[in-house]
């Protein structure tokens, strides 16, 4: 996916066939269809922190490729609103954490503006949230009211038992076993929220292939050094 010149990349692992579905299955086929080119206008994901958000974009710019664009606003406030000039040229617009710039009045009219692009020239736009777009701060009411028009999808938390199948389906995803017991003991001595957990599976991923190791249990209390 090319970036609008941005020093921007999609992670590797960042598809749909490395995320767990449970619980949020009608979402994911939703995206699906709008990487594909179905559905008007797009839709409005939002969730708790580390609850797939990020992800879930990634993926559908990758599935859909040159025809999108991923703008995480997180990593891009110190550039300024420019960065959206020009992005309602692409069939699908993709912004991360638009909640962050809600409240800064450039970049509220900034992001009015290419609403009214998007949806004029019938591509799509996707944006994630912590919230709805009726229970975001936002200032400029005309940008609230172009918001709301999306379809709104809450992304639901995995519980203990599809955080295991989770672990356990991105490291097939990464070619390796992750037996049960360990990925339960990975659970419950480490942070809980996916996005902590994948950051420890990669570290052992790493430390796996350097040791020629399997994923056991004292092989990750080992890495982790934890008792």
């Amino acid at each position: 996916m090319s970036q609008l010149a941005l020093p921007l990349q999609l992670a590797d692992h960042a598809v749909f066939a490395s995320y767990l579905d449970s619980s949020n299955e009608t979402l994911v086929a939703t995206l699906s269809g709008i990487a594909a080119g179905h559905y008007s206008h797009g839709c409005w994901l939002w969730g708790a922190t580390a609850t797939g958000k990020t992800h879930l974009l990634q993926a559908v710019c990758e599935a859909a490729g040159d025809r999108a664009a991923y703008l995480p606003l997180t990593m891009l406030l110190d550039a300024g609103p420019g960065v959206l000039d020009g992005l309602a040229s692409r069939e699908l617009v993709c912004i991360d954490d638009i909640d962050q710039v809600f409240g800064r009045p450039e970049w509220e009219i900034a992001l009015f503006d290419l609403c009214n692009q998007v949806f004029d020239s019938g591509s799509q736009l996707i944006a994630s949230a912590t919230a709805t777009p009726r229970e975001c701060p936002i200032g400029l009411a005309d940008l609230q009211s172009r918001l709301a028009r999306l379809p709104v999808f809450q992304i639901k938390a995995l519980g203990e038992k599809e955080r295991v199948s989770a672990l356990q389906l991105r490291s097939r995803h990464r070619g390796l076993e992750l037996p049960d017991d360990t990925a339960t003991y990975l659970i419950k001595r480490s942070r809980r929220d996916m996005a902590s957990l994948y950051e420890v599976l990669d570290k052992l991923d790493k430390e796996a292939l350097r040791a020629k190791r399997r994923l056991t249990i004292p092989f990750v209390r080992e890495v982790l050094g934890a008792g």
